[in-house]
């Protein structure tokens, strides 16, 4: 019978039973292609989904020249967490991991931009006997090779970011390397991975809670956080992945209803920053 036949015999009404049903309809619509092509879908959803809610506080924070109110150690939770995922799954993921890459450190890169905008309208502000002070305050640069653990993370150039995480991507690539063959430690290396990118929000919420304001945070990111979390640990139970996964999921979401309870909590004092700011605009 041709396919034509077997659709006609669909259509005419020849089935008694859903099941029936279910065993002639992939010879004319292809389920299993309609399910390849979902999955991928959503793989290719979750790798750009690390990326895209960023671009919402990268674009705040380049207009305003400030990172006022958004926590950099954000950046450095899911820089970690990729740099580990990438370890862990090697070149399968490698290019998911270095698109999130781009982002964050785009992120930081703007706060040493806002530090430079910052010194230079300083020196023009104040009068000339500060100026010996401040280029003295010039000279004393912070940088990574001082592993000076006061200034972690809040290095005065670029460079130094980049040779922390390029650092911690050789050693983690150095005992994977050694220890692959050693289930434990690599279970625990991803686990370490899920978990960070899981807390990721963390620094966000506590950074909110000690100014009890969200200004300087982007709303739309964290809304596009919490969908994407959504998103993801679903999908993780659907595809029945490990435990770990899900839980890590169902606590990242967790954590992103926290910070948007955060925006209406705090929503009078932040209202009040937003006047200030727009009051000294003019």
């Amino acid at each position: 019978m041709g396919v034509g036949a077997e659709h006609g015999a669909v259509m005419g009404g020849n089935i008694t039973s859903i099941q029936d049903f279910i065993v002639q309809v992939p010879v004319w619509f292809p389920l299993d292609d309609l399910l390849k092509l979902i999955t991928f879908g959503c793989e290719v959803a979750i790798m750009i989904g690390g990326v895209v809610p960023f671009i919402p506080q990268y674009i705040q924070i380049k207009s305003k020249q400030t990172t006022q109110g958004f926590s950099l150690y954000v950046c450095l939770a899911l820089l970690l967490a990729n740099t580990l995922r990438a370890a862990v799954f090697e070149v399968k993921s490698g290019l998911s991991e270095a698109l999130v890459f781009v982002t964050p450190g785009s992120l930081v890169g703007s706060n040493e931009a806002r530090k430079a905008i910052h010194k230079n309208h300083s020196s023009e502000l104040h009068s000339p006997h500060f100026l010996e002070l401040i280029v003295n305050e010039r000279r004393r640069e912070r940088v990574f090779t001082d592993l000076d653990l006061g200034y972690f993370w809040a290095w005065t150039d670029f460079t130094s970011y980049l040779e922390f995480i390029m650092s911690v991507a050789a050693i983690g690539a150095m005992f994977m390397y050694f220890l692959l063959d050693f289930p434990p430690f690599v279970e625990t290396v991803g686990f370490l991975a899920v978990f960070m990118e899981a807390m990721l929000g963390v620094p966000q919420f506590y950074r909110n809670f000690r100014q009890r304001s969200t200004y300087g945070m982007s709303l739309p990111m964290v809304c596009m956080w919490t969908t994407g979390d959504v998103f993801k640990t679903s999908y993780f139970y659907l595809r029945n992945t490990p435990a770990q996964f899900f839980i890590c999921g169902s606590l990242q979401v967790c954590v992103d209803l926290m910070i948007l309870s955060q925006v209406w909590m705090y929503r009078e004092s932040t209202m009040k920053k937003k006047r200030s700011e727009h009051n000294m605009n003019l």
